[in-house]
C-alpha cells in the first residue's frame, strides 16, 4: 500500500496517489499532493480545488473534463470555464490531476 506522509502522519493511498480514504483530505494534504504533481497552489488553484470538490458533493462523482468545463463555465464565467485556462494551472491531464489534489476518487474515463 501506498502511502503519503503530512505532518508526521501515514496516509494510504492508490499506487497513483489518490487518497483511499476521503476524510483524510485537508489543505495540507492537498499542497503535498500537489508538490508530487510540481505545482505550486495559489489562490486561482484553490478556487478550482473547491468547484471540483462542490461538483462532487453535487453529482457524488468525480468529473471528467468535459463536465468540468461545462460546470465552471456555469459557476466562475466564461474566462475560467475553458480548457486552456484548467491546462495553464494543471498541466497534462487537468480533471485527473485536480481531483487527486481535491482529495476525490479519479474520474471514470481518464487515463
Amino acid at each position: 500500500m501506498a502511502t503519503l506522509t503530512v505532518l508526521g502522519q501515514n496516509i494510504a493511498t492508490d499506487p497513483d496517489g489518490f487518497l483511499k480514504n476521503l476524510s483524510d483530505w485537508s489543505p495540507d494534504v492537498a499542497n503535498a499532493l500537489a508538490n508530487e504533481c510540481e505545482i505550486h497552489l495559489e489562490s486561482e488553484h484553490w478556487e478550482l480545488i473547491e468547484l471540483v470538490q462542490r461538483f462532487y458533493q453535487e453529482f457524488g462523482l468525480s468529473p471528467a473534463m468535459r463536465p468540468l468545463i461545462k460546470y465552471a463555465k456555469l459557476t466562475l464565467g466564461p474566462e475560467k470555464g475553458n480548457s486552456l485556462y484548467f491546462l495553464t494551472l494543471f498541466p497534462g491531464s487537468p480533471a485527473k490531476i485536480l481531483s487527486k489534489i481535491a482529495g476525490l476518487p479519479r474520474p471514470d474515463n481518464c487515463l
